[in-house]
């Protein structure tokens, strides 16, 4: 499928859950991290023609990852699958039920710099539903086109790979233009690794750089 070629359908929904069901993903599961689960949702761009994903501003008073941007998820608690977890927390912070026809699939599970394993799930949003988000943990949703993530390479290219000084040695960054700058991992690295699998259908592990001091509080 054309880059370009990125309409809100059900061509698209399905290809995207296709992709999805075709890739073995990682399950790992490394001892000592805390598990966590974050959604990639997928809705109808600001024109509602184009397919874009919800990405949050977290709230600039939150106890961890304040003023970052994120994916919506958070911890799994006890008794949860992460599934559960990644449905309850999208409810929590943006006011969406997500259906079990929803969800098209999930990516690798990804370890992070800040102790947690985090497994992403991708949910399709009706196109009549708005992200309701909660003011205490989330200070704003951007709707970023599909396309944006075929802008090209962060600021060292080779696949987003940033190094211009200590704190971003080796760190992953893709640019996002709809933000008008770089958008750093962990976000950026299961973002990547969607691109890989559920648009373009290819079997590309997600990439594990490390990610910058900023989001490891």
């Amino acid at each position: 499928m054309h880059q370009q070629q990125w309409s809100y359908s059900d061509r698209v929904r399905s290809q995207i859950r296709a992709n999805l069901a075709a890739y073995a993903r990682c399950t790992e599961a490394p001892e000592g991290l805390r598990l966590a689960a974050v959604s990639i949702v997928l809705a109808p761009s600001a024109g509602h023609r184009d397919t874009a994903f919800l990405l949050t501003r977290r709230a600039p008073r939150l106890n961890a990852h304040a003023g970052q941007y994120a994916l919506p998820g958070g911890g799994i608690d006890a008794g949860e699958t992460a599934l559960d977890a990644a449905r309850r927390e999208l409810h929590e912070e943006l006011g969406i039920e997500a259906g079990p026809d929803q969800v098209l699939g999930a990516l690798d599970n990804l370890p992070t710099s800040s102790g947690y394993l985090v497994t992403p799930f991708v949910i399709w949003l009706g196109a009549h539903a708005e992200p309701r988000p909660a003011p205490d943990e989330i200070a704003k949703v951007f709707r970023i086109p599909l396309a944006d993530l075929f802008a090209g390479p962060g600021r060292g290219g080779n696949r987003g790979v940033a190094g211009a000084d200590d704190d971003y040695r080796d760190v992953f960054a893709r640019f996002i233009p709809t933000l008008g700058h770089d958008l750093f991992a962990p976000t950026a690295a299961i973002l990547d690794h969607f691109r890989e699998v559920a648009l373009l259908g290819r079997a590309t592990p997600a990439v594990r750089y490390r990610e910058p001091r900023f989001a490891r509080r």
